[in-house]
């Protein structure tokens, strides 16, 4: 058998560890590692919540895992707006890193926050439901189907489990010290039907640089709820990849 490989796959907004249940339960089957945090505020921390949660507080919640693990030669993850703390974390520990996956995720660069990439009415529209159900503390989730989720039984599951994204990981800029990936292998996967329109900018740019590894997924966003066998193809494919 060939040697373990160590995943660490990081969730989008509103959703926390649970959602990579399958892909992870499949990746373990094949004998890798797999480790699924919750970034703080969601899931099953959604307890602590408060202003002031940031994309900073998401890539510190993961870098804390490689190091208290003590993990080395990593495939680091992140789907939809793990996009920046994945980003975040190749930006501080490169060292621990061996490829990073960016999953119909968000491409940010120093200075951007999540709202400067979002049409201005998308802003207001989230700002607005912020303020109408938490006193503008969080945003409450989308229906499944924002996400590509249309199967009865999936949808009804991320309805149970979603939870209010803090308003401020959207709101805040990121800083990096180096360029998205720092010198990181780097793989875009690019979740093509439907389209997730916030994400579209990032399959643009990715497809366009040539140090970026580029693959279409024919599902929608959700696509480890969604097509999770296709994924984890794609993923243990990354393994490969010199």
């Amino acid at each position: 058998m060939k040697k373990p490989q160590i995943f660490v796959l990081v969730h989008g907004a509103w959703h926390g560890g649970w959602c990579w249940r399958r892909v992870a339960n499949s990746l373990s089957a094949a004998g890798h590692v797999v480790f699924t945090p919750t970034l703080t505020g969601l899931g099953e921390r959604a307890h602590l919540v408060r202003p002031g949660i940031t994309i900073d507080d998401g890539a510190t919640d993961v870098v804390n895992v490689i190091k208290a693990e003590e993990l080395e030669d990593v495939i680091l993850v992140g789907h939809s707006y793990g996009g920046g703390p994945v980003s975040l974390v190749a930006d501080r520990i490169p060292e621990a890193l061996k490829h990073l996956v960016y999953l119909d995720a968000t491409i940010l660069f120093d200075g951007q926050s999540l709202f400067s990439t979002l049409h201005p009415t998308v802003v207001a529209e989230r700002l607005k439901l912020a303020e109408e159900s938490s006193g503008g503390l969080t945003i409450p989730p989308p229906a499944p189907g924002v996400f590509g989720v249309t199967d009865p039984r999936d949808a009804e599951w991320l309805r149970r489990r979603l939870t209010p994204q803090p308003v401020d990981c959207y709101r805040t800029p990121i800083r990096l010290n180096h360029p998205p990936g720092n010198g990181v292998k780097k793989t875009y996967i690019s979740c093509t039907h439907p389209l997730y329109k916030p994400t579209r900018p990032a399959h643009d740019w990715a497809k366009s640089h040539k140090d970026w590894r580029y693959i279409e997924l024919p599902c929608g966003h959700d696509a480890m709820v969604i097509c999770p066998d296709a994924l984890v193809e794609i993923l243990m494919g990354c393994t490969e990849v010199k």
